[in-house]
């Protein structure tokens, strides 16, 4: 049979992206092939003959372009015929494919002439569908058994440029009928068609890699498998990131900023596919003016969960999780949504969706897949196409001008924002452009510089500058300027390129971990824990974060417990790590770590038997206490209430104060006064070191010393400073009612001719100290001081009646005298040579020993005044002496120093008479002035005698 020859062209707009694709026409020239079969005779073991064609082939290369939007992946079909093999019997038979094995159930039926796979009307054929991986070629050969006959086919493949997909489940057998037209995916991404005539075409699919398309949003498109599993193509996620105060990135990648302050859609289905799915933030003035926004909670709805993760302190990463308005501890899972934390992060979590939303305070981003949501997303994030046209919809979908005026509309009712109502007419944002143009923060500069060099070629650092500087000049208080810095640096991340640079802020965009985990630039997206599966651990995931994580050589316990633990033994509700067969108490029970099951098993903690106590005292009442050697079991005790007591204090005297002490095991307290160590005056208390004022004319002060009597301070007092100098001849004497007394004159005060003063004092008489014949005296008359100059007369005298050295003058000092021819010798030293002995102790040698001795003059004076003789006595004795010393030998063996008096010179001095007492005996009773006057001149009268 000749076999004819047509051409098959498919053109299908691609159901992933909204693209205008261009698709050549395909031509193919292929010849279907006819095998006839002779049949032998009925029973005859002759086997069938079957003959086949060649199969010839020619295809050009397809090829597509691309307009906007990236292409789908080109699906090359080749289209199989199988033909019957060789049948020994009409029996059931079992169908088995070339690759991957598959069970089928068919049955077969023999024809005459030409024979070929023929399902019966009740036949049904089931088929495992396998994805295969991207690329992939299908096998363009099988074989078929049926019974014990087999057969292998050639194939005459038939290219189509297709973009259909045909619905597919992996989890259960597709079911086809075998009626003819019918088609049904079997294994190897390989799909079976009855044609007429009961013949079955197998048509394996060939995928061509398709071209790289660029996304606007700066990532990097993702392969998806198509529908049918066999193929892939190309798409471009969609992201929106938030972040300062705030920008906004959209889904398509388009920057603007807003500064509303109520709650706003970030993204919401067009056409409604999910329950109850949106994404939301509510929005608050962060500066006094009122003039920017800062996100405040960002809310996940997803069917029956509404998750929000608020934060805790105004421009900071510290955040909490609510579900449904009840804290949560994380990680949290449930209901197909789970919310966990990722480096500084939170994550919500929708595997069923394959989208998570990220929120840290000061920045959020949304990630959804195109195949899910492309072309059906609204809200401030925009629309997800690849096309930054359509990204300020409206909710009535028109494009308004600007994304500004845009994202005001996407207000929701908030009733803790009562300010707020859809429709209001956006507020103009700040402008960095009014006024002195303002220096952006250096910080700004690390985004075009070499820390971030890295991730230029991947990631557009602009936009992310723009955001800074603007951040930067409104509010550079905040230092809302890192958040720019750390969005990019997260994109960055999300893209393969980690980059450590907070370490070049100077400090300004520092992160403070926990005192048990340090900062790491870039860590792992879910940390490994001590209960992470084999799977989990052996898993390499090639994005990173930042955050705190566990110091090496540790590692975190699990990801509800934040516990950094050595080895991986147990960990309880105290978060203390314990080694596996670790005893200790806690919560009141006795636990042991053990490894496997629950980990820690505890028993009732066991106390000790107390003594019984008595509380019988006044005031005592008996209660029970904590025990701080083992807290879980309490004490009794006594305790005091002072309310019950009777004895009242006592009122004490001025400087005394109570004084209370509980003797040993009483409750009631014992009273006494004790003093205050004050000092008391007047009916004052004045504190140590205080001044007290006694009288005006002292200076007095409290002291720390204590009178044993009175146990009070004593108060010290000194007169107030006074001149006391007074001239000579005047003494300092007290006035009534002044502090200080006043100079008198007390003495007389002579002023003699060689310009000397004396001072004399009543009663007394002196010689002129250069001229011993003048003699000056005072007396005190009626209060009042006089002075006389007295000179004295000396009798005849004549040197050659004396011996010779022996002239001396009286005791006036005036007259001369001396010892007449014939009488004893003068007076003068004697020395001598001696031993000295004192104490039992003795010199060893003679030491040299002086004495006085001669004779001096006596007289008698007849006194006309007295009417007696006047008695007149010299001595003679030492006049001039020193100290010597001299070493002495005691019997002991010792020696001592001993100090004697050696005489220097000696001369004769005055000697007391025995008359002179009677006169001493007599003037002592001569009291008044005229009694002195009459002793001078008496003086004066002997002495020129």
């Amino acid at each position: 049979t000749a076999a004819p020859t047509h051409t098959t062209t498919t053109t299908t707009p691609s159901t992933s992206l909204q693209t205008n694709t261009i698709t050549e026409t395909t031509s193919i020239v292929y010849t279907k092939t006819t095998t006839t079969t002779t049949r032998p005779p009925e029973g005859s073991t002759i086997p069938i003959s079957v003959t086949t064609s060649r199969v010839t082939e020619t295809s050009p290369t397809p090829e597509a372009t691309t307009l906007g939007s990236p292409l789908t992946s080109v699906k090359t079909t080749p289209v199989f015929t199988l033909t019957s093999g060789i049948i020994e019997t009409t029996s059931p038979g079992t169908f088995t494919g070339s690759t991957v094995p598959f069970p089928t159930s068919t049955s077969f039926t023999i024809h005459s002439g030409t024979t070929s796979l023929e399902p019966t009307s009740s036949a049904v054929t089931s088929f495992p569908v396998l994805p295969t991986t991207s690329g992939t070629t299908a096998t363009q050969s099988f074989t078929t058994t049926s019974g014990t006959t087999s057969t292998r086919s050639t194939t005459t493949p038939v290219t189509t440029i297709t973009s259909s997909l045909v619905s597919t489940s992996t989890s259960e057998p597709s079911t086809v009928s075998s009626t003819t037209g019918d088609s049904w995916w079997i294994c190897n991404c390989t799909k079976a068609i009855c044609i007429e005539d009961n013949k079955v075409e197998v048509i394996p699919v060939i995928c061509n890699p398709p071209p790289k398309p660029t996304c606007t949003n700066g990532l990097a498109p993702v392969r998806v498998i198509d529908a049918d599993g066999c193929c892939w193509h190309w798409e471009c996620d969609c992201l929106c990131t938030g972040w300062g105060d705030p920008h906004y990135q959209t889904f398509d990648g388009l920057y603007y900023s807003y500064q509303g302050n109520c709650t706003y859609v970030l993204v919401e289905e067009i056409n409604k596919s999910v329950d109850n799915f949106g994404v939301y933030i509510d929005n608050y003035h962060c500066d006094v003016h009122d003039a920017v926004s800062c996100p405040r909670t960002l809310i996940v709805r997803h069917e029956t969960q509404e998750v929000r993760i608020a934060v805790v302190k105004p421009n900071s990463v510290k955040v909490k999780v609510t579900v449904n308005q009840q804290a949560v501890a994380l990680p949290y899972k449930k209901f197909g949504l789970s919310v966990y934390e990722s480096g500084i992060n939170q994550v919500v979590d929708i595997p069923e969706l394959k989208m998570n939303v990220t929120f840290n305070g000061l920045s959020f981003s949304i990630r959804m897949p195109y195949s899910l949501f492309g072309n059906n997303t609204q809200g401030q994030c925009g629309t997800c196409n690849n096309n930054t046209a359509d990204d300020c919809m409206l909710p009535n979908g028109n494009i308004a001008e600007n994304c500004e005026t845009m994202a005001d509309h996407w207000q929701v009712v908030d009733p803790s924002k009562p300010q707020c109502s859809p429709g209001i007419i956006p507020t103009k944002g700040p402008s960095t452009t009014t006024g002195q143009p303002c220096k952006e923060s250096s910080i700004c500069q690390l985004l075009l510089g070499s820390v971030f060099e890295k991730c230029h070629k991947i990631v557009d650092p602009e936009k992310f500058y723009r955001a800074c500087v603007f951040d930067s000049c409104t509010l550079p208080q905040l230092d809302l300027e890192c958040s720019s810095l750390q969005i990019y640096a997260a994109i960055c991340a999300d893209q393969g390129v980690c980059l450590d640079w907070r370490s070049h802020t100077n400090g300004v965009c520092s992160y403070t971990c926990p005192a048990h985990k340090e900062y790491r630039a870039c860590g792992p997206i879910k940390e490994i824990t001590c209960k992470s599966s084999a799977e989990e651990q052996n898993q390499t995931e090639t994005k990173q974060v930042e955050g705190c994580f566990c110091p090496n050589g540790t590692m975190l316990y699990d990801a509800g417990v934040d516990v950094c633990v050595k080895t991986c033994g147990c960990v309880g509700l105290d978060n203390v790590p314990r080694e596996f067969g670790e005893e200790f108490t806690v919560d009141c029970k006795d636990c042991v770590c053990l490894e496997g099951g629950k980990g820690i098993v505890c028993e009732a903690h066991k106390c000790a038997e107390q003594n019984k106590i008595s509380c019988d005292g006044e005031g005592l009442y008996q209660v029970t206490l904590v025990n701080s050697e083992d807290p879980c079991c309490p004490i009794n005790s006594c305790k005091c209430n002072t309310s019950l007591c009777t004895t009242k204090p006592p009122k004490c005297n001025l400087g005394f104060e109570v004084y209370s002490h509980i003797p040993n095991g009483q409750c009631c307290p014992v009273y006494q006064c004790v003093s205050k160590r004050v000092c008391v005056h007047q009916n004052a208390e004045f504190l140590p070191n205080s001044s007290v004022f006694v009288d005006k004319c002292q200076n007095c002060s409290c002291t720390n010393e204590v009178n044993v009597t009175t146990q009070l301070n004593v108060i010290s007092c000194e007169h107030v400073p006074c001149d006391t100098y007074c001239e000579p001849g005047y003494e300092l004497q007290p006035v009534t009612g002044e502090c200080c007394g006043k100079c008198v004159q007390t003495k007389c005060v002579i002023h003699t001719p060689e310009s000397s003063v004396l001072i004399l004092s009543p009663g007394e008489f002196k010689n002129d100290p250069y001229n011993n014949c003048t003699l000056y005296s005072c007396v005190s008359i009626h209060d009042q001081l006089i002075s006389s100059t007295s000179e004295i007369t000396c009798p005849a005298f004549s040197e050659e009646s004396c011996k010779p050295g022996t002239v001396t003058f009286l005791p006036n000092g005036c007259c001369k005298t001396c010892t007449p021819l014939g009488s004893p010798t003068a007076c003068s030293v004697r020395e001598r040579e001696d031993f000295i002995v004192y104490q039992g102790c003795y010199s060893q040698t003679r030491v040299d020993l002086t004495e006085c001795e001669g004779a001096c003059g006596t007289s008698s004076l007849y006194s006309a005044e007295a009417n007696s003789l006047e008695h007149s006595c010299s001595c003679c004795r030492e006049e001039k002496t020193s100290v010597r010393e001299v070493d002495l030998k005691c019997p002991n063996g010792h020696s001592i120093t001993h100090k004697y008096v050696y005489v220097e010179s000696c001369s004769c001095q005055d000697a007391e008479c025995e008359i002179s007492k009677s006169r001493e005996s007599r003037s002592s009773e001569e009291n008044d002035s005229e009694s002195a006057l009459k002793r001078i001149k008496r003086a004066i009268s002997l002495t020129s005698k």
